[in-house]
């Protein structure tokens, strides 16, 4: 148990320390033709996959944390949408900056876990179960981004982006379309790619309560087998000793008669 719980915060820091090299060097992005994809939600689809949905919802934190901090330190004109501590023109970030900021990248983190594990009781193919879990994982950021910005922040963020705001929802599935689509492919391969390798090796760290039954009774049924082997090893032991008791009682016997008959 010791030896899981530090094998778990070992992956978690890995995790982070991913997430955060990703978030703040150009490591984070794929250029993909004509837009580029990024690719720091994977490590938390990845986290999530393999360390459950709370870990995930922390690793979910940490990337949303980093968010915050880049659209603070390196504001865009449209960076108010994620901080509320920016102003650009007349547009202001608020508590729903934060919101936008947080809770999509939180449930990148949820996701994933129960997409991966639903989708094992149906198709039973984990290639197939992890692509399609990181490909929700990415979309569940897309569009609830992009969602939260155009119903917070729609009229501010169309004159940021100087379009009009009927054109706005156009814009908006232009972007889900052009960069949130190959980013879920993109995490949907990254994803199957490094957890096949690692499910291979690392046992994931929750299991459904069928797969933790299954486990005890197999742990049991070990124990069991271990208690019978010992017990025959000491029915065999047990003659052996007993032959030997009797050899030295009978060398001892005859050695009295030997000294009577002196």
């Amino acid at each position: 148990m010791q030896k899981r719980k530090t094998s778990d915060l070992v992956q978690m820091a890995m995790f982070m320390a991913i997430i955060i090299l990703l978030a703040f060097t150009p490591i984070g992005y794929i250029p993909l033709g004509v837009t580029r994809a990024t690719i720091i939600h994977v490590p938390v689809i990845i986290g999530s996959i393999m360390l459950g949905p709370f870990a995930g919802a922390f690793l979910g934190t940490v990337f949303g944390i980093t968010s915050l901090i880049s659209n603070t330190i390196n504001p865009t004109v449209t960076s108010f949408v994620f901080s509320p501590f920016i102003t650009i023109g007349g547009a202001s970030g608020n508590f729903m900056s934060l919101v936008i900021c947080m809770v999509p990248r939180i449930l990148v983190g949820v996701v994933p876990y129960y997409a991966y594990h639903g989708l094992k009781k149906v198709i039973k193919n984990d290639a197939v179960d992890l692509t399609i879990a990181g490909v929700a994982g990415s979309m569940t950021n897309t569009i609830l981004v992009m969602g939260g910005i155009y119903v917070f922040f729609g009229q501010a963020y169309a004159a940021a982006r100087e379009i009009d705001f009927s054109a706005l929802f156009g814009v908006i599935m232009g972007v889900i379309g052009i960069n949130g689509v190959p980013e879920a492919i993109l995490a949907g391969i990254l994803t199957m790619a490094v957890c096949k390798v690692l499910l291979r090796y690392v046992k994931p760290a929750t299991q459904t309560a069928g797969q933790k039954l299954e486990n005890t009774q197999a742990d049991a049924s070990e124990s069991k087998e271990d208690g019978v082997a010992l017990e025959e090893k000491q029915d065999g032991v047990k003659p052996e000793e007993s032959e030997q008791k009797e050899d030295r009682e009978k060398t001892e016997e005859k050695q009295d008669t030997a000294k009577d008959a002196d």
